[in-house]
């Protein structure tokens, strides 16, 4: 369907095969659609913040006087790290300060995170990517106590998450995510494509009634649209999984399963046409990870109650390309 809503356009017979979709809602504030925002660190030329209270929490007044003092930017960076709940040093830098010559991009963003960090906006991991010899480029970071507040609007005590020791497998998970976020946003400035709206897990799930009016929930990871070339009125629809070899193929086919049960109540394609199922699936092996993509695809064809042109089954560096040629095989 074209972008302009007085323009019809008509839906698939079989519902199997999406078609253009137009975004029926506002742009979340992710960083993809966010504008890229000044080349400055943050804070306003000539100022300093003074440091707020460590031992107590916060006050109201303080942390509005704190957000009177940040940039669009320092906003962005804190939107995204709620989003994505975890993002590291190099995540920040590739969403936010991606028009930056490297060297100067690089500075920036970790002198900018460093003063988010001061003022507890954001907290980090005891663990770092790559290890304690990676520095602070190893840092993983979350929303801590006064960003929660600044996002928020609700006191420490009032059910602030503390998701502040995640397992190591929770933790690959939602950094992957946020990987495909990346380049995603790469690819978008780049234009390559355009990232019409990008929704991260769990905002991105679908809740729908299922056989006997059972509620049920489709958990996919990513929800994206996006328009080729940049700039073209037809919008593509895709429903992003990201797998990385923990789980096992029955695990995998039982989520296609989902996305068909998703797909028969019609909700989608109501808005033009049910999306993409892309399944991005890598492993610590690169021959482990081509045989499960492999058995994945396999599993779908041997099942009847699935449509295998529903799904597509890439390596995450085939994500973007597979995006650039609208899903064709």
């Amino acid at each position: 369907m074209r972008r302009d809503d007085d323009c019809n356009h008509p839906h698939p017979t079989d519902g199997q095969i999406p078609y253009p979709l137009r975004s029926s809602k506002k742009l979340p504030l992710t960083s993809a659609n966010d504008p890229l925002v000044s080349l400055n660190d943050g804070a306003h030329t000539g100022t300093t913040l003074p440091k707020p209270r460590r031992k107590q929490r916060m006050k109201p007044r303080d942390i509005d006087e704190l957000a009177s003092w940040l940039s669009e930017r320092d906003f962005g960076i804190l939107g995204s790290v709620a989003e994505h709940q975890f993002l590291t040093v190099h995540q920040v830098e590739a969403l936010h300060f991606g028009d930056l010559a490297p060297t100067s991009g690089g500075r920036i963003a970790r002198r900018t995170l460093a003063r988010l960090r001061e003022y507890r906006l954001l907290g980090t991991l005891k663990r770092r990517i790559g290890g304690v010899k990676s520095g602070s480029a190893g840092l993983v970071h979350y929303l801590d106590t006064a960003g929660d507040q600044l996002l928020n609007k609700r006191s420490a005590q009032q059910g602030r998450r503390r998701s502040r020791d995640p397992s190591t497998r929770f933790l690959s998970h939602r950094l992957a995510i946020a990987d495909a976020h990346v380049a995603l946003a790469q690819s978008h400035r780049q234009q390559s494509l355009e990232l019409v709206e990008c929704v991260v897990e769990p905002i991105s799930w679908r809740r729908f009634l299922g056989i006997g009016a059972v509620r049920l929930t489709l958990k996919t990871d990513l929800y994206i649209e996006t328009a080729v070339p940049p700039g073209n009125e037809l919008v593509h629809g895709w429903f992003v999984e990201i797998d990385l070899g923990t789980e096992g193929i029955q695990t995998l086919l039982k989520k296609c399963h989902d996305y068909e049960a998703y797909r028969r109540t019609g909700i989608e394609q109501e808005q033009g046409g049910f999306p993409l199922v892309i399944w991005s699936m890598t492993h610590a092996d690169p021959l482990t990870a081509e045989r499960r993509r492999r058995d994945l695809g396999k599993a779908i064809d041997r099942d009847h109650s699935l449509a295998p042109k529903l799904f597509r089954i890439v390596a995450p560096d085939q994500l973007i390309p597979l995006l650039m040629s609208g899903g064709a095989v």
